[in-house]
């Protein structure tokens, strides 16, 4: 496959999923900021749309640009600001200029579906949102995706174009699992001590759950009140969690090792490293060791992984500039 088409269509399945992931990521920013904890607490009910910046490494840069730091901006600039190449509105057109200059390689049915999206974003601006709610707004985004990966999956043949687009998609994921357990593991405006920390935990690391539509796994799966070791556990370790770090590197490992067609490259035996890791660690050893800096270096090797594939298969020149560690922005242009 050209390094062209390659880098087209692992960059449609990226922005999809980075739009889809900044929905979840507004989401859980709006249920923490409403949590009653926060509601006689001043400069405390900005505290998640920061973290959500953070988050993005962009909270400094953002709160240059517009003074301060405030949830309608905060979604303007997430959601439907045109010069952001971060927000939901630059990703859904970056997927659509990206899957355009590569129709051959896609179905109609999926081309159209990306069009779709692409124009009715178009059509969101200030008014509607106030009119519809963010909620609506996001949920549309998140079911947009969906119907992306679905018609995908289920239109598009399994050859090297597809593997791409895959890949994309669980790269990107894998990204934001991080990111987004980030966001509540170092929060740092939680109450001290006693049962208003104890609660003020329980209600953000259930909007966690309920952002990632996980909420009903946890239950299934652990069978106890929610807590910050067993939702880091899902997030991260658990394989029947569709979109935990560990399910998403395997998968690109696997990925990697049909690419490779019997090679021995770099690439995927850093894949193998890092679905290693995640496969055997123990979250009671994680949070031992501290939570954080496990966090920081796997999203480190994440993004060395990325740099790697795209040197690999998506360039004839030099590898690109090291990748940046947590918090710091990961946008990339779309071609």
């Amino acid at each position: 496959m050209l390094c062209r088409t390659a880098n087209d269509l692992y960059w449609v399945a990226r922005n999809m999923e980075r739009a889809e992931n900044t929905a979840r990521l507004l989401d859980m920013a709006q249920r923490i900021a409403l949590l009653p904890e926060r509601l006689d607490r001043g400069k405390a009910q900005a505290a998640p749309w920061r973290r959500a910046l953070d988050s993005l490494g962009s909270a400094q840069e953002f709160e240059q640009a517009h003074g301060r730091i405030d949830a309608e901006s905060v979604v303007q600039h997430l959601l439907l600001s045109p010069t952001n190449p971060g927000s939901i509105y630059s990703c859904l057109r970056a997927a659509r200029e990206n899957a355009r200059a590569q129709r051959v390689a896609i179905t109609a049915e999926m081309y159209e579906d990306l069009n779709s999206s692409w124009l009715e974003i178009r059509r969101f601006d200030s008014a509607r949102l106030r009119q519809d709610g963010l909620s609506s707004a996001l949920e549309w985004v998140k079911t947009r995706s969906a119907a992306f990966r679905g018609i995908t999956i289920g239109t598009l043949g399994r050859g090297e174009g597809y593997q791409f687009l895959q890949m994309g998609a669980f790269i990107e994921r894998a990204d934001w699992s991080i990111r987004l357990l980030d966001m509540i593991s170092s929060d740092e405006t939680l109450p001290e001590t006693g049962e208003a920390r104890d609660a003020t935990q329980y209600f953000q690391w259930s909007a966690l759950l309920q952002a990632l539509s996980a909420f009903e796994t946890y239950r299934r799966l652990y069978r106890e009140s929610v807590s910050p070791a067993g939702v880091a556990a899902l997030m991260l370790l658990n394989d029947d969690n569709p979109r935990s770090l560990q399910t998403c590197v395997g998968a690109i490992h696997q990925i990697l090792q049909q690419l490779s067609g019997g090679e021995s490259l770099e690439v995927a035996r850093l894949a193998g490293a890092l679905a290693a890791q995640a496969r055997y660690a123990h979250i009671d050893e994680i949070i031992a060791g501290g939570l954080e800096p496990w966090l920081q270096d796997t999203m480190a090797r994440l993004s060395k992984l990325g740099s790697e594939i795209h040197r690999q298969f998506m360039t004839t020149g030099a590898a690109p500039v090291a990748p940046p560690v947590m918090r710091q922005s990961q946008w990339q242009r779309t071609s």
